[in-house]
């Protein structure tokens, strides 16, 4: 009889402990939410981290084709010695430019002629206009100019050219603002996303490129 009386606890207590309590399935599914945002926020801090590095970069891929092209004295409307740059300026903030510097063109018939005057005018010739997505802007450029930082954040400048052309290896930076254009002897672009974190790509006067720049000034 005892183990009749064993054997009937034991498969009711089966039955009691059958399925989930309201409460245990309330905290499964709390923890399962709690884990699902956690995956969707870390997921999104890396698309908005990993596009920002993108277009950093693309930026600086950019550059550097104006060295190549601008040293390697690409061909450019019957040009075969032109510098070639990037311009960028206070609006549109989501856009650059790369340019051939073909005006005014020094007429000689030697190898290292340098053409254009290091900024982009609408004489020069427009090769590519880029422009940015996932609402990416330029959010400030600046120009160190004697020794000084002038930046667009601060009205100090209004746009930023960067050029290169043979036989000089070296960039050649120009800020411009009212009218005149100031020499500089580096220079710095930092872009922004609407969601939150900034990078900055700096160029130096001798023609370094660097797409992971701390800040800019």
């Amino acid at each position: 009889m005892e183990s009749i009386s064993i054997h009937r606890n034991f498969v009711q207590s089966l039955k009691m402990s059958k399925g989930f309590t309201l409460i245990e399935l309330l905290v499964v599914l709390a923890i399962i939410g709690v884990l699902m945002t956690i995956a969707f926020t870390s997921q999104s801090t890396f698309n908005k981290t990993f596009i920002l590095n993108n277009t950093a970069y693309d930026i600086a891929l950019t550059i550097h084709s104006a060295e190549s092209y601008g040293l390697g004295s690409r061909a450019s409307g019957g040009i075969t010695s032109a510098g070639y740059g990037v311009h960028f300026q206070n609006s549109p903030a989501g856009s650059f430019i790369l340019f051939a510097d073909t005006h005014p063109f020094a007429s000689c018939s030697t190898p290292d002629c340098k053409s254009g005057d290091g900024v982009y005018t609408s004489s020069d010739t427009l090769v590519q206009k880029y422009t940015f997505g996932n609402n990416i802007v330029i959010n400030n450029f600046c120009a160190r100019v004697s020794s000084v930082w002038k930046c667009a954040s601060d009205g100090s400048i209004t746009s930023l050219d960067i050029v290169f052309a043979r036989p000089n290896p070296n960039a050649v930076i120009n800020a411009y603002n009212s009218s005149t254009y100031s020499p500089a002897t580096a220079a710095c672009i930092a872009i922004a996303s609407p969601q939150g974190g900034a990078k900055f790509i700096s160029v130096a006067s001798s023609g370094e490129i660097t797409a992971s720049a701390a800040s800019c000034p």
